[in-house]
């Protein structure tokens, strides 16, 4: 099994997951022309992907699905919340999951799990092959113990390191928007997701990326240092996910 990143940041999100004959597609927050182009970039072309899961209906995530979906006719899978929350225009297949039940696409096996964020029925998943799992945590305000089980013993993470506390109190955002972004409902922080990390079952995990940082209240290095200081890694072990270049292919073994 495999993942990449398309982009993760507040201008749009996009991860495959790759197991077999399977491609997963999680969010999607890009036009179809930009969609398109970043697959190229990871030579994955669309009619290969099997499913679109939407996490939830913020339109960094959700805003280009309807049109990827309805271009190459792909199902897509959403919360029965997310949905009655968002008109996409029409989707080929629409696909309810329930939060607290798995289920499968192809060849992976999909456990979602329910975050506390500001969306109607936000989610986030693990994916498994029947030997590895690679667990995905982005735009969740705090951790619950539902989380840590969940993500406890994965062999790779993607996890949400968005901002600086201090960058955040002393940046552009006005004071209602600080504190949505800081706030239970908002986003992680990277001591949060230092944090986070310490809590969990680590000992099978071969992979780590940082994502969905702010372009205005965190740096790649603050990020990468709270991270590294969470596993007493070295640098280079921590990849980071960005907006323009999203993250290259990386496998649950290590780096293709």
């Amino acid at each position: 099994m495999r993942f990449a990143l398309l982009g993760s940041g507040s201008r749009g999100n996009a991860l495959l997951v790759e197991q077999g004959a399977t491609t997963l597609m999680v969010d999607c927050g890009f036009t179809l022309r930009e969609s398109e182009r970043r697959l190229a970039r990871l030579n994955k072309a669309p009619e290969a992907i099997s499913a679109i899961l939407v996490t939830h209906e913020h339109s960094d995530h959700i805003g280009g699905v309807a049109l990827l979906a309805r271009r190459y006719g792909i199902p897509v899978w959403m919360t029965p919340g997310t949905a009655a929350n968002h008109d996409g225009g029409g989707y080929p297949a629409l696909n309810l999951f329930n939060c607290h039940e798995p289920f499968a696409v192809g060849d992976i096996e999909i456990t979602p799990f329910p975050v506390p964020h500001d969306a109607r029925e936000p989610s986030q998943f693990v994916f498994g092959n029947g030997d590895r799992r690679l667990g995905l945590l982005t735009d969740v305000g705090r951790t619950t113990p539902h989380i840590e089980a969940n993500l406890s013993g994965c062999h790779a993470l993607v996890l949400e390191t968005n901002h600086d506390p201090q960058m955040l109190a002393n940046g552009p955002y006005p004071p209602m928007l600080q504190r949505r972004v800081g706030g239970d409902l908002g986003h992680l922080s990277n001591p949060q997701a230092a944090e986070l990390l310490q809590r969990l079952d680590l000992a099978q995990l071969r992979a780590l990326v940082g994502a969905h940082l702010s372009e205005k209240n965190n740096t790649p290095q603050l990020a990468r240092q709270a991270l590294c200081e969470a596993l007493g890694c070295e640098a280079g072990w921590v990849g980071l996910a960005d907006q323009a270049h999203g993250a290259p292919w990386r496998s649950l073994d290590g780096w293709l």
